[in-house]
């Protein structure tokens, strides 16, 4: 039996969080969707966008690239789900009641006019390869003929998407988290996995929800962690941190100062003072001493955001930012509320508009230029070796593709971009 996860033409909604990273490996509340349909009983098998083919052979193990050999000698998957799924304990009962307790006959589940999962398409590996390099498209207009079935299924659509199913998320993954068995309770609701340390006059409040540190995070002294709280493997939170409110920390972040309801993924560091509340930060970030994000208007309305294809009501008063991988800031960096910034970015000053990627932004001084790929691949060198990480032709090459799928983002600032 076989779970196909695809990634449909909206992911592009989802950029800059989905420029670099596969959609099933975005982080809502500690888990990846990948991580809970790896619990599930099927092999996994991902179409994803082309340029992300070396990366899913090289990092994502679980997750099985189709190719000519599976052309007649093996079926086709049992249950197809649109990689967008909000990883949530709810979407992965569902999938897995289509899996044990479906019959034979196909069926679709949408979110509203979108395919979020399909019990058995009845697609073969030829068509589901000529898809992997033309779209799916085509595919999906073979289903909507198909009955619809009686699940609940909730997709992500744009960035702010990922910062609301946080929030909502935590309570039911964090209660799924500690049930693995791997987290001893230390204190009330405060639950760690080995090897994980709290240091001396550290304030844990739980009314709002578990602590849980993963394995080998060491919490530093006098600092403040309120629940609902995920602090991931080989984390360091640094003295007087105040980390609250539904906080989810990628392995091997490193934090600093105040964070409220924001999403970190791994390699990230915040690691000064400064405020970073309802937003969500890709990997290999650094934000600089004093940098500080707003999160709600001075009027105290709901936040719109402001995207490539037009403007979002989100309808979230607290919303902060948006942050692909890559990007830093310098110190004393202020970013306005709701902003979006692009990949491999550096910004200096207020950032009062969203930035484009592969930019050093720094408008209150009247300048931006582009950034060249072979600066961001060498400075991806630099950090990489600081964390004792190899980097291979394929990270080199997605800096460069991410670079070439950008480049409209920067054309738009025409003669106020400079090279």
């Amino acid at each position: 039996m076989s779970i196909l996860v695809f990634e449909d033409s909206l992911v592009d909604q989802l950029v800059p969080i989905t420029l670099g990273r596969a959609a099933c490996c975005v982080t809502v509340a500690s888990y990846r969707l990948l991580d809970l349909l790896e619990e599930l009983d099927g092999e996994l098998v991902g179409v994803l966008r082309s340029y992300l083919r070396a990366l899913q052979c090289a990092d994502l193990s679980s997750l099985k690239t189709p190719d000519d050999s599976w052309q007649g000698n093996r079926s086709g998957p049992s249950l197809a789900v649109n990689a967008r799924l909000v990883p949530s304990i709810e979407n992965q009962a569902a999938l897995r009641d289509m899996l044990i307790t479906g019959s034979e006959r196909p069926g679709v589940v949408w979110d509203g006019d979108q395919v979020a999962a399909i019990a058995h398409p009845g697609w073969n590996w030829e068509s589901i390869n000529h898809a992997s390099r033309a779209g799916m498209e085509s595919l999906l207009l073979s289903v909507h003929s198909l009955p619809s079935l009686p699940y609940k299924l909730k997709l992500m659509n744009y960035p702010h998407d990922v910062i609301s199913a946080n929030m909502q998320e935590f309570a039911e993954n964090m209660q799924h988290r500690i049930q693995s068995g791997r987290f001893l309770q230390t204190a009330d609701g405060v639950f760690l996995a080995e090897g994980a340390s709290l240091g001396q006059y550290v304030i844990c409040e739980t009314s709002g929800g578990p602590i849980v540190i993963d394995e080998g995070a060491v919490v530093g002294p006098y600092t403040l962690l309120r629940g609902p709280v995920y602090i991931g493997k080989k984390s360091r939170i640094l003295e007087h941190a105040a980390v609250k409110d539904a906080v989810s920390l990628g392995h091997t972040t490193k934090i600093g100062g105040e964070v409220e309801a924001s999403v970190v993924e791994p390699y990230s560091n915040k690691q000064h003072h400064g405020f970073l509340g309802h937003s969500y930060l890709g990997s290999w970030i650094n934000l600089g001493a004093g940098t500080c994000n707003s999160d709600l208007k001075n009027t105290y309305g709901a936040v719109n955001m402001e995207y490539a294809n037009g403007k979002a009501a989100t309808g979230m008063q607290f919303l902060g930012c948006v942050m692909g991988d890559y990007s830093k800031t310098a110190i004393n960096t202020g970013i306005f509320t709701g902003k979006v910034i692009g990949v491999c970015s550096m910004m200096y000053g207020f950032v009062t508009s969203n930035v484009p990627s592969f930019v050093n932004y720094a408008r209150l001084f009247g300048q931006m230029t582009t950034l060249p790929p072979e600066v961001m691949t060498a400075t991806q060198q630099r950090m990489f070796a600081r964390r004792k990480v190899q980097q291979r032709p394929c990270d080199m090459q997605l800096i460069h593709d991410m670079f070439r799928l950008t480049q409209s983002e920067r054309d738009k600032f025409g003669d106020a971009l400079s090279f």
